[in-house]
């Protein structure tokens, strides 16, 4: 793989880092690239495509903490692999700097073209290994104040919740000394869920699956042997066996997955006997397992959505949501996004009595309608209804030129497959070693859509 030019801007346009690894590309491609991606947003309606070319030259790029990581060449070369790259390197920067954002970028930039002159050598990517860099790399980063960190990512939906779970894997380096010399041994990880589900008119579930990972950080001194105790009854593939050939031991259990692959630290010697995973973990973050399930599970909400005529130019559209899940559970930062047709001009809301924490907009140029819930508790049940006012009279099926209701959701300390770790092992180096082990979990929505 070689690339021409790697920079990181702002959701501004800012360009915050920037390396020009060959000299072959005209001067000002961060401005065309930028221009690129805001006409895209404003005259195609929506964002721009990961890979697109301008005048023989192929921009990549990815979103990451709300900063956009751009990768240039004229060679013909995979995208999926330049795109991996720059998620990796993302990955890799995060690691050193503790926090991704853009006020540890410009504090750090010292340290982060340190970075990358040697991932990268004339283009050609050398390593993206956290671990391998730590040889390479003398500066020690400048840490941002913890006020000042943005609320994105899993560290965020965890500080807001149970207090004994704290975040400091998430907001420290992995080469930064701890303060007065102390150093607090811990490892977390993290099973991460995204859902895709699609509801009928009448409630039914159409299709469902779930993209899952287990996701590790260590911070432990020696790096020690970790064992991850995952589910008895876990079924690798519906008839027993998944794509890469592992076998299951005990037939069809409570948690089928479809497909996995894991980290090539793993070692599976025991996995198909007890379901346990062996590694020494790498420094910074990684993907410990990914796995996907398209068996049936119990989805988190329900949705169901109605709009119909209730005169000429009128119309009312009912969306209502069940929490499916255990009253303990709470669901953060819902919206609920409704299209309506093209001709509609006004919108009314009705809300339940006592409603706290709800929002309501209509936005007309996109013609579509947010109900934002700032939490729903497992078990509760709300509905909003909009009367909606069009400026011309309907024509054919008002179903066909409105919807489908779309989804949005964060629940921490909850997953919908089931899949759990039932223990963390950790082979201690000293007696006085006794690490903290965080386990914790999150589902979120990938496509959680319901038609109307």
């Amino acid at each position: 793989m070689m690339i021409s030019q790697f920079f990181v801007l702002s959701q501004r346009g800012d360009n915050i880092i920037f390396r020009d690894y060959r000299g072959e590309l005209p001067k000002g491609s961060t401005e065309i690239f930028f221009r690129k991606v805001k006409f895209w947003k404003e005259n195609e309606g929506g964002d721009a495509p990961p890979v697109f070319n301008v005048d023989g030259v192929n921009y990549f790029h990815v979103k990451v903490a709300g900063l956009l990581f751009v990768a240039t060449t004229r060679v013909n070369i995979s995208p999926s692999l330049v795109l991996e790259f720059l998620q990796r390197n993302a990955r890799v920067i995060k690691d050193y700097l503790g926090v991704l954002n853009e006020d540890s970028l410009r504090k750090n930039f010292v340290l982060v073209y340190e970075l990358l002159d040697e991932i990268i050598d004339f283009g050609c990517v050398q390593t993206t290994s956290t671990e391998v860099l730590k040889s390479y790399v003398f500066n020690e980063p400048l840490m941002i104040e913890a006020a000042r960190l943005p609320s994105l990512g899993p560290a965020a939906i965890f500080a807001k919740g149970d207090k004994r779970m704290p975040v400091t894997a998430f907001t420290k380096s992995v080469i930064a000394n701890q303060p007065r010399g102390r150093k607090r041994e811990e490892i977390f990880v993290d099973v991460i869920e995204k859902i895709s589900l699609t509801f009928s008119s009448s409630g039914y579930i159409l299709t469902s699956e779930i993209d899952g990972t287990i996701q590790m950080k260590s911070f432990l001194t020696g790096n020690p042997e970790i064992r991850l105790a995952l589910n008895d009854d876990l079924s690798l593939g519906r008839d027993g066996r998944s794509t890469y050939g592992y076998t299951s031991s005990s037939g069809a259990g409570a948690v089928i997955l479809d497909n996995c692959n894991f980290h090539e630290s793993v070692h599976l010697d025991s996995f198909d006997n007890d379901r346990t995973l062996t590694l020494i973990a790498p420094d910074g973050e990684f993907s410990v397992m990914n796995y996907r399930i398209t068996e049936e599970f119990r989805p988190p909400f329900r949705i169901n959505a109605l709009i119909e005529e209730v005169g000429q130019l009128k119309a009312e559209v009912i969306v209502k949501v069940r929490a499916e899940f255990p009253s303990s559970i709470t669901a953060n930062t819902v919206l609920i996004e409704v299209p309506l047709p093209a001709y509609t001009s006004r919108v009314t809301f009705e809300l339940e009595p006592g409603a706290v924490g709800v929002t309501t907009d209509f936005k007309e140029s996109s013609k579509k309608i947010e109900w934002g819930l700032k939490k729903i508790v497992g078990g509760s049940e709300h509905t909003v209804r909009a009367k909606l006012t069009f400026s011309q009279a309907m024509h054919g099926n008002i179903t066909k030129e409105a919807g489908p209701v779309n989804m949005t959701f964060i629940i921490p300390m909850y997953n919908a497959s089931g899949l759990e770790v039932k223990y963390l092992q950790i082979e201690k180096k000293a007696s006085t070693s006794n690490p903290y082990r965080w386990v914790r979990y999150v589902t979120n929505s990938n496509s959680y859509v319901a038609r109307l």
